[in-house]
C-alpha cells in the first residue's frame, strides 16, 4: 500500500460498503423470469448476478452487438483486412469496484486489463500537464498537484476565492445537491477566480469527460464527480484499458458466462413497448414477446423515453416515471468518435491517451496501435498507426466527417507529425445518447426502483445514493436493480461498495 494511501486511510479515504451482500439464499427458491432489456454495461451487469442466482434472465439488445456506449463490430477495411472497432476510448479507472467485480467473473485477475500510466493533457497555449502520475490518495494527490502543477501557483491560491472552492471539499450527497444543483459548473468555476490556465487545464478538460457543456451541467454535479475521482477515493487518478477490443475481451466472454448459468442473451431485437401482465409484465420485442415476473430497463435517456412512451399501459402503474421521461429523455450533446488507419505512426513519445483543452472540437486522442493487440497487429503489417480523437460536446448539426475532419486538423496543431500522415480509412460517427445533468435536473432524475412492483431502470444517468459516474455508475444501478429481484424472491444480493461518501472537510 502507497504512503498516501496509508495516510488517506487516517481521513477515511478507503471503499466503503454499500450493500453488504448476502441475506438469502444461494439461488432463487422458486422459478424467478427476468427480462433485461439493453446489452450494455448496466443490463449485462443485472443479467450476470440474476443468471448467477437462478433467474430466468433474458436479455434483449436492439444492435447486432452488445456494449452500447462500450460497443464493439467488426469492420472490413479497403485492404482487405478485418478489424474490430468500437464506440470509443473508456478509462478503467481502479475506483470502479462494482464494474471490476462484474469483469472478474471473466477473469479473476483482471488480466486483460493494462495500466495507462500516463495522463498529460494538452493544449495550443500552455505545455503539456502530466496527471497521471500523483499519489493515489487524497489529500496527497490534491497537495501533490498544487506543489507540482505549473498552472497553479502559491501566488494564484492567494488570489481565489477560497470560500466559492470549499464545496469541492465537503461534498455530500444531500447538502451539495441541494445548495448547487441550479447553479451551472460554469458559474461555479467562474466564482473561484482560477487563472485562466488553471481553469482550462485543471477543471474544463475533467467536465468536459461527462459529455455535457460546463454552461449546461449542474454544479453539484461537478463537485460529485470531483469527489468520486480525485477526493473520495483512495486509488486515485490511474486507470487501465483493455489489451485487446471489448468484444473479445468482454462482450463475448460475458454473454458466455450468462449462457453457461442458464440465461439466454439476444441481440439484434429491439423492446417495443412493455405492458403489466397477470403475473408481471409483456414485453413486446421483434416479432414476438416476453413475459417475465420482473423488467428492467437499461438503456439510453432518449431509448428509455421512446420505450415509455410507447408503453401507454404504464400510465396507470407508474405514473411518475412516466412524467420523468420528458425532462429525462433529452440527452447531453451530441458527441463525435472517428478512428483513422493512418500510413505512419506519430511521434514515439507521445501517450496512449491524452486530454485535450480550449480545442473547438477535439477532446482526447487514443493511439490504438499502442494499446490492443489487433490494431498493433495491423500497424506492424502495415507500418501504419490507428488514432482515435473524440469530441465529448460538439457542436449540434455537424456531420461526422466534418467533426473528424476538423478533429484532426486541431491535433496537428498540437502533434505536427499528425499533418504528414495519409488516412488510409476513416470510421466516423455521431451520437447523443449520453445524460444530461442540466442544472435543477437532480430533484428529477429516476432512480433505479421505479413506482411500478416488478419495473426497474439502471444506467450511467440513473440517481444513486452514492458516488458514482459513467461505466461504474452503469454496472451499480445494473447490480442495485438485480439485488431488489433477488431480495424479493429470498436470494441472496450482490455486495455492492463506492468511495467515501462525503467529502475530506464534510460535516457529519
Amino acid at each position: 500500500m502507497a504512503l498516501s494511501q496509508v495516510v488517506g486511510r487516517l481521513f477515511g479515504v478507503r471503499p466503503y460498503q454499500v450493500e453488504p451482500g448476502g441475506g438469502g439464499l444461494p439461488r432463487v427458491p422458486q422459478p424467478v423470469a427476468v427480462v433485461v432489456v439493453g446489452g450494455g454495461i448496466a443490463g449485462m451487469s443485472a443479467a450476470v448476478v440474476l443468471a448467477e442466482r437462478g433467474v430466468e434472465v433474458t436479455v434483449l439488445e436492439a444492435a447486432p452487438t452488445l456494449g452500447g456506449r462500450l460497443g464493439a463490430w467488426p469492420e472490413t477495411l479497403g485492404d482487405g483486412s478485418r478489424q474490430v472497432n468500437e464506440h470509443g476510448f473508456h478509462a478503467f479507472f481502479r475506483q470502479y469496484y462494482n464494474w471490476r467485480n462484474i469483469l472478474r467473473r471473466i477473469d479473476s485477475g483482471l488480466r486483460f486489463l493494462r495500466p495507462v500510466p500516463s495522463y498529460p493533457v494538452l493544449s495550443a497555449e500552455w505545455p503539456t500537464e502530466e496527471f497521471g502520475r500523483l499519489p493515489p490518495a487524497p489529500p496527497a494527490n490534491l497537495l501533490t498537484l498544487l506543489a507540482r502543477s505549473p498552472s497553479l501557483r502559491l501566488r494564484d491560491l492567494r488570489g481565489m476565492d477560497r470560500d466559492a472552492a470549499l464545496p469541492l471539499l465537503t461534498y455530500d450527497p444531500v447538502r451539495t445537491y441541494a445548495e448547487f444543483d441550479e447553479r451551472t459548473a460554469d458559474e461555479l468555476l467562474t466564482s473561484l477566480r482560477l487563472p485562466d490556465r488553471a481553469r482550462a487545464m485543471l477543471f474544463e478538460v475533467f467536465s468536459h469527460s461527462f459529455f455535457n457543456h460546463e454552461a449546461e451541467m449542474s454544479a453539484a454535479e461537478m463537485i460529485a464527480q470531483f469527489h468520486f475521482y480525485l477526493l473520495g477515493n483512495p486509488e486515485g487518478l490511474a486507470f487501465d484499458c483493455p489489451d485487446d477490443d471489448y468484444a473479445k475481451t468482454i462482450w463475448g466472454p460475458l454473454a458466455r458466462h450468462v449462457e453457461r448459468h442458464g440465461g439466454r442473451v439476444v441481440t439484434g431485437v429491439q423492446a417495443t413497448g412493455l405492458q403489466p401482465a397477470p403475473g408481471g409484465w409483456r414485453v413486446a420485442a421483434g416479432e414476438g414477446a416476453y413475459q417475465a415476473g420482473h423488467v428492467v430497463l437499461a438503456v439510453d435517456p432518449p431509448a428509455l423515453a421512446a420505450l415509455v412512451a410507447a408503453s401507454p399501459g404504464l400510465t396507470d402503474v407508474a405514473p411518475d416515471l412516466v412524467a420523468a421521461m420528458p425532462a429525462y429523455g433529452r440527452p447531453g450533446p451530441p458527441y463525435a468518435v472517428a478512428r483513422y488507419w493512418c500510413d505512419g505512426d506519430v511521434a514515439p513519445d507521445r501517450a496512449i491517451f491524452s486530454g485535450v483543452t480550449r480545442q473547438s472540437t477535439l477532446d482526447s486522442v487514443t493511439l490504438y496501435h499502442r494499446l490492443e493487440h489487433g490494431c498493433r497487429r495491423w500497424a506492424e503489417h502495415t507500418g501504419g498507426s490507428v488514432l482515435e480523437l473524440h469530441a465529448y460536446a460538439c457542436e449540434p448539426g455537424v456531420p461526422a466527417t466534418e467533426l473528424a475532419e476538423r478533429m484532426r486538423a486541431e491535433l496537428t496543431a498540437l502533434w505536427p507529425e499528425v499533418g504528414g500522415l495519409t488516412v488510409r480509412e476513416l470510421r466516423a460517427r455521431v451520437e447523443a445518447k449520453a445524460p444530461a445533468f442540466a442544472p435543477g435536473s437532480h430533484a428529477r432524475r429516476p432512480g433505479v426502483r421505479t413506482d411500478a412492483p416488478g419495473l426497474y431502470l439502471a444506467g450511467d444517468g440513473i440517481h444513486t445514493d452514492f458516488p458514482s459516474a459513467l461505466m461504474e455508475r452503469a454496472a451499480a444501478t445494473g447490480i442495485l436493480a438485480a439485488n431488489h429481484i433477488l431480495r424479493s424472491a429470498g436470494a441472496a444480493t450482490e455486495p455492492l461498495r463506492s468511495v467515501r461518501p462525503r467529502g475530506l472537510l464534510a460535516r457529519r
